[in-house]
């Protein structure tokens, strides 16, 4: 799967994205993040991607045409695609969302900046509007990270273990129960019995007790 991000602050990800799970995921192949420079898609010598916003107000907006010629740029065809802008007016991003956009074949994610974006971004070039939670943040960098990592383990082969997806996922939600590992007990506190026992029925039993399905 491919992953376009456009944004202002390209270097933001220059650190996440190289370690862990997503770099061994990237050379493998499995998927492929491009970070993109907006500023690249613009004419003028200054190299501007904003503006005063009209009626007044404080703060700058991000225009409009340098976010379109980006798009377009990077729509690859036959592709099943979808565009997405990150902004807190947005649907909220949960795990069905996530499973959802793991079925396409590449993703194009807009980080807004500033006072805000040009309206006409999400009305017209964006497929969807996203948000991560009901908060405002500095821009959507954060927000692309997060959409990035929670798809990218969606697919095969990138958390590794094969038998994982199929343990964890159901349908399109995600099931997590409580973990726990050596020493036996801590400070008092021990492991579930249970847990010791190696009764697969009874454990997978206290897991379905115990556990949250996230959607």
């Amino acid at each position: 799967m491919k992953f376009d991000i456009i944004t202002i602050f390209p270097e933001i990800f220059s650190s996440y994205f190289k370690e862990s799970l997503l770099a061994r995921a990237q050379e493998k192949k499995l998927i492929e993040i491009n970070i993109h420079n907006l500023r690249d898609w613009t004419d003028d010598e200054h190299k501007t991607v904003d503006d005063k916003p009209f009626g007044g107000g404080l703060g700058m907006v991000m225009k409009v045409d340098p976010i379109y010629k980006a798009v377009q740029s990077l729509k690859t065809k036959n592709y099943k695609l979808k565009t997405i802008l990150f902004t807190p007016r947005g649907k909220k991003f949960n795990q069905k969302k996530a499973y959802e956009f793991s079925q396409l074949d590449q993703l194009i994610m807009i980080c807004g900046r500033y006072e805000g974006i040009d309206e006409r971004v999400g009305k017209y070039l964006a497929d969807e509007q996203i948000s991560i939670g009901d908060y405002d943040l500095m821009g959507g960098e954060l927000p692309a990270m997060i959409v990035t990592e929670t798809v990218s383990r969606l697919i095969p082969g990138v958390i590794g273990k094969d038998g994982f997806l199929k343990e964890h996922v159901k349908d399109t939600g995600f099931v997590e129960y409580p973990q726990y590992t050596r020493p036996e007990v801590f400070e008092g506190h021990g492991v579930p019995k249970v847990l010791l026992s190696g009764n697969h029925k009874k454990i997978a039993e206290w897991r379905a007790k115990h556990g949250k399905v996230i959607k």
